[in-house]
């Protein structure tokens, strides 16, 4: 499909299924070699990370645990720029690898807090993976140390990204149209 549309909104096709999936290859050939004897908990952002995430982790080769988070910053097509935590951690985090994996950083916000968080629960380590990055919308000043594809600072659908909770089974990523 060229083109889908999602609460009336139209929306092009961005990034093809094979690219998103050869970007989350390269992801996880560096994360086997930088995290191969390091036990990583890796806690998932939902709800958009959860696609990225299966890709991901089923692609790495060492021992890890895997949990869940559910932190909220947009409404409709916009930050709030506010984060709200909807599902907390419920795991022990002391003295522990941590990666967030995260579908999309654009502002930055939402990964501030949850990397402070975590630093402050004992978390020996704080790494983030993202699949997608808006370098041209970040507005903070940490490390993100896996990302998958720049972007430019569009709104996208699609591969686990929503528009108001519809469009995350497109295996394809669509940006909005002007």
């Amino acid at each position: 499909m060229n083109s889908v549309t999602v609460h009336n909104r139209q929306f092009n096709l961005y990034l093809k299924h094979n690219d998103i999936v050869d970007a989350i290859e390269k992801l996880a050939a560096r994360m086997n070699e930088d995290l191969k004897d390091k036990n990583p908990l890796f806690i998932v952002v939902l709800n958009g990370a959860f696609v990225f995430a299966s890709e991901l982790i089923t692609r790495f080769q060492g021992d890890c645990d895997v949990t869940f988070v559910r932190l909220a910053s947009y409404e409709g097509t916009e930050s709030s720029n506010s984060v709200r935590e909807l599902m907390s951690l419920n795991v022990d985090v002391e003295d522990r690898t941590i990666v967030i994996v995260e579908d999309i950083i654009d502002s930055g916000l939402t990964m501030l807090m949850a990397k402070d968080k975590l630093k402050a629960a004992g978390a020996r380590d704080v790494l983030i993976a993202t699949l997608l990055y808006k370098p041209k919308a970040f507005k903070h000043n940490y490390y993100i140390h896996y990302v998958g594809i720049e972007i430019p600072n569009d709104f996208i659908i699609g591969f686990g990204l929503d528009y108001d909770g519809k469009g995350r089974n497109l295996r394809d990523i669509y940006k909005i149209a002007e």
